[in-house]
């Protein structure tokens, strides 16, 4: 996660790891296999602590080499062992061995489960990305079609031997809630961390799928994840799947604009084309290797959350992915934050689109509270490394245009601006036509909510026919 400071209330909760696992073991009709290659078998360790593993436990497995492993659960077309896929063939397997060879001979009450993980720990002498997919495949009733969660994790323990301890507690975590609490998809998140510190882990994905899950909307749920504070930042496809920030953001160029998109204008889609053109002009930045995410803030420029619901934020990300963008919902609030947030997956190029109220915003000083080095420190952490600004224009009292290099800032941080303007960390874009500065998302807002018919012009076409298709953000036929 960032460095951003980020109030996180720790789950404690009123069952022990132990006492779930051995709640589980306690109950002859939950019974299964559990799967785990790359970081011990931390999470059988619990059940077999707990005491009456043997009415849980079929069997524990631990394929570390990789041609031991392939055959057991194939080679995934990704080539890769540390994936969703191969965790998706783990517990395929697993859960058909375990059904196929005790369903006949155990109580028809019984539920069966799988659960797989598959990690990179901390290795020895490297400094390797440490992360883990976990999964749970499970009957939530006797012969009933299985239903599988599947979370992606990052560990920021220092040492293996913490990451296995984590991973242990939180599988255990995954296996109890999807039995007790699988009803309510959301208290299985917030579940998922019990009796852990929430500094050790991340949980930046997290899938639900078959019965009881049908109603359940997988893009909403995982910005739940930043609810919870299990993570600070989702990230959308343009297919309007969720993505894993590691795979999509490692060793490309970022380009970002941050907005409301409320509803997504055209003066929105001008600044995010016209910002994508100046930043390919930046050494080694081109359609193929770079990634433009609209970003979504649930905060103000106060850091206050906005408290929007999920379902609003849905409907704001279906129309930018149904533009071909990607989005990103983030905790975030200042810029240097984000930036951090992307240098945790790429050293290469970070460009930032946005207006000249937004620089004003990041020389007020009152942004900086609580940042010990103030403005400076911001200053310091936004642009330490191939990281630039890319300002769209505005129009002024009179109608005129105004560029960046006629931004005034208060007297005693001119200096400040002027170096970064010589340097070349703030850069001006084009605006394709003037008449785009007069849009505002709240004057169309307001135009939808009282039924005026002038607001179309304002959006992309098939921004509009969703609007009004969908009755979007308060939408009343004219």
């Amino acid at each position: 996660m960032s460095n951003e400071p980020h109030v996180i209330s720790k789950r404690v909760s009123s069952r022990t790891t132990s006492n779930k696992a051995l709640r589980i073991n306690l109950d002859e009709n939950k019974y299964g296999t559990i799967a785990e290659i790359g970081a011990g078998q931390e999470v059988a360790r619990h059940f077999f602590l707990a005491g009456a593993a043997a009415g849980t436990v079929a069997k524990t497995i631990s394929a570390y080499d990789m041609q031991f492993s392939d055959a057991i659960y194939g080679v995934q077309d990704s080539g890769r062992y540390v994936s969703q896929s191969r965790v998706q063939a783990m517990l395929e397997k697993e859960f058909k061995l375990v059904v196929d060879r005790v369903s006949e001979t155990r109580s028809k009450a019984s539920r069966f489960f799988a659960y797989a993980a598959t990690v990179s720990a901390k290795s020895y002498n490297r400094d390797n990305e440490c992360h883990a997919w976990c999964g749970v495949r499970i009957q939530t009733y006797p012969n009933a079609e299985p239903t599988d969660i599947i979370v992606h994790v990052r560990m920021h323990d220092n040492t293996a031997e913490q990451q296995q301890e984590t991973l242990g507690v939180l599988g255990v975590n995954l296996i109890y809630a999807s039995y007790y609490y699988f009803e309510d998809a959301k208290k299985i998140i917030s579940s998922l961390t019990d009796n852990l510190s929430a500094d050790r882990l991340e949980i930046d994905y997290i899938d639900f799928q078959g019965p009881y899950f049908e109603e359940v909307d997988n893009r909403a749920i995982n910005l739940h994840l930043i609810r919870s504070w299990k993570t600070r930042a989702i990230i959308f496809r343009p297919d309007g799947t969720v993505a894993v920030p590691a795979n999509m953001l490692y060793k490309k160029n970022v380009l970002t604009i941050r907005g409301s998109f409320k509803p997504v204008t055209k003066l929105n889609v001008d600044m995010i084309e016209q910002g994508f053109n100046a930043f390919k002009t930046t050494q080694n930045v081109n359609d193929d290797n770079t990634i433009v995410l609209a970003e979504i803030s649930l905060n103000d420029p106060k850091g206050n959350d906005l408290l929007v619901p999920e379902d609003d934020l849905i409907h704001r990300v279906a129309l930018l992915n149904s533009l071909g963008y990607s989005v990103m919902v983030s905790d975030y609030t200042r810029y240097f934050s984000l930036r951090a947030y992307f240098r945790q997956y790429t050293s290469l190029q970070i460009g930032i689109v946005l207006g000249m109220i937004n620089v004003r915003q990041i020389f007020d000083e009152d942004t900086y509270v609580g940042v010990e080095g103030g403005i400076l420190e911001g200053f310091g952490k936004l642009f330490p490394d191939n990281t630039r600004l890319f300002v769209y224009p505005e129009l002024n009292a009179e109608g005129e245009l105004c560029e960046f290099t006629t931004l005034k800032v208060p007297d005693h941080l001119r200096f400040l601006y002027r170096h970064l303007l010589e340097n070349q960390f703030i850069s001006g874009i084009n605006c394709s036509d003037k008449e785009l500065l007069r849009i505002y998302s709240r004057d169309i807002l307001a135009k939808l909510s009282k039924g005026q018919s002038d607001w179309e012009d304002d959006l992309p076409e098939s921004v509009s026919e969703q609007i009004i298709d969908a009755n979007l953000f308060g939408y009343k036929g004219s």
